[in-house]
């Protein structure tokens, strides 16, 4: 980083400064866990030459936050994956359901953010498409930061919620669904041949907010991979040459993905597994009516505390599913 052309490819300088970062909070954290046991066994120690209840009761508190702070920096490092230290690009694409789901979205695309702002990672929206009366049809985020990709590939599949609808006069119960999907963002790691003659693009203007320049020219791009059907499309910027660099990098990503997925399927049928696809093969459920309870379908983990998890605080089924897949 020292180096007089370091700036000079600033996506690259961009890429290198994040992995330091994740790098220095490791071993950070990592020296402040070793402190933080010395103190308690110092602690430990007192009390076994004097007792002393209220002592003892708040060394049985900093030791629960001890174990829980060692639990989540070993599955910090437990994200060896490839590609887990990326970014990541996620998806919301509300289902079935029209304004309600729609509404869902927009509540999904809240929490994540709330998540990320938590864990300091940024977040840029790429692409926007706004319910007919309320909500969203549509949203792709970057989620940039060490480790986002490790940790929000545990989000994708379908989230599932049931509530008194806001927009039921009648005020029955709904159930709505949105699908998540995520994928690490790509600079240069990998290789995936996208021939030009394979692509439409077209421009559009923007549905986002921005100004008048942004409504005013048609600097959004969407792009069409015929082979495959895959479509990603991007409006963060507002020069149409970025859009289109964003979204090549996006199609990049979703086309590798898809290679994955195919290789997956192929040895799945192989073992013979059969896995269901659809809406009802939902990841996680979220309740509002007639109880409040989310729950993790695949750890069975869940929690009453509906207004955290909205608010953000989805470490608990993030954790609980990496470690089900160690």
């Amino acid at each position: 980083m020292l180096e007089p052309s370091f700036w000079d490819d600033q996506n690259n300088a961009q890429k290198i400064i994040n992995e330091s970062k994740g790098l220095k909070d490791i071993v950070n954290e990592f020296y402040a866990l070793v402190e933080t046991q010395e103190n308690l066994e110092m602690t430990l120690e007192l009390l076994k030459e004097e007792p002393d209840e209220e002592l003892q009761q708040e060394l049985g508190e900093e030791m629960k936050d001890f174990t829980n702070r060692t639990a989540e920096f070993e599955l910090q490092l437990l994200l060896s994956d490839p590609y887990d230290q990326n970014n990541a690009i996620l998806e919301l694409h509300p289902g079935a359901g029209g304004t309600e789901s729609q509404d869902w979205g927009t509540m999904l695309l809240r929490m994540y953010t709330r998540w990320a702002e938590k864990h300091d990672f940024k977040v840029e929206t790429l692409d926007y498409l706004p319910g007919d009366e309320a909500g969203l049809k549509s949203v792709t985020l970057a989620i940039r930061g060490h480790n986002a990709y490790g940790y929000l590939k545990a989000e994708k599949g379908v989230h599932r919620l049931v509530r008194i609808s806001p927009f039921d006069a009648a005020g029955r119960r709904h159930t709505s669904f949105v699908s998540c999907d995520v994928m690490p963002e790509f600079t240069d790691e990998i290789a995936v041949e996208i021939r030009p003659e394979d692509l439409k693009v077209d421009t559009y203007r923007s549905t986002g907010a921005g100004g008048q320049h942004i409504n005013k020219t048609e600097s959004a791009v969407r792009i069409h991979h015929l082979p495959t059907g895959v479509v990603v499309a991007c409006q963060a910027e507002r020069s149409q040459i970025k859009n289109r660099e964003k979204a090549m990098s996006m199609l990049q990503a979703k086309l590798y993905q898809l290679k994955v997925e195919e290789q997956q399927a192929h040895l799945d049928d192989i073992r013979g597994e059969q896995k269901e696809i659809g809406w009802s093969s939902q990841i996680r459920s979220y309740v509002f009516h007639p109880y409040s309870m989310v729950k993790d379908h695949r750890t069975n983990t869940e929690t009453g505390n509906v207004q955290a998890v909205m608010d953000g605080d989805i470490d608990q089924f993030i954790n609980a599913y990496l470690r089900s897949q160690l």
